[in-house]
């Protein structure tokens, strides 16, 4: 697949690391899955309370439509909420510097329905 046009539609630089280094800069525009919270337990560990809470990701918001020859980097959770679109990628594997930071990676991935 031949692109036109990576968009970064996350908050931070994309660093893809194959036979060269290509960083992807933020476009300024940031894809989100909304997130509802409900507490649904407590566990009691070294005399203190730690609230349990489940999450549900929502509606995702400010991703684009489908344009030819585009595609759209995005975090994790917006990918898994786009499945049908082939368009919307996310980091693949990471390559990590010496103290298991993530540096950039050598892949992007896509999610299936």
């Amino acid at each position: 697949m031949k692109l036109q046009k990576i968009v970064n539609l996350t908050p931070h630089a994309i660093n893809i690391r194959t036979d060269r280094e290509i960083e992807i800069p933020p476009s300024g525009i940031i894809a989100r899955c909304e997130e509802k919270t409900e507490a649904v337990d407590n566990i009691e560990y070294q005399n203190s309370v730690i609230p349990v809470i489940q999450k549900r990701l929502g509606c995702v918001t400010n991703l684009p439509p489908p344009e030819e020859g585009t595609v759209y980097i995005v975090s994790m959770a917006v990918a898994q909420a786009c499945p049908e679109r082939k368009d919307v990628l996310t980091i693949g594997e990471p390559i990590r510097d010496e103290k298991g930071r993530i540096i950039g990676a050598s892949s992007l991935a896509t999610f299936s329905a």
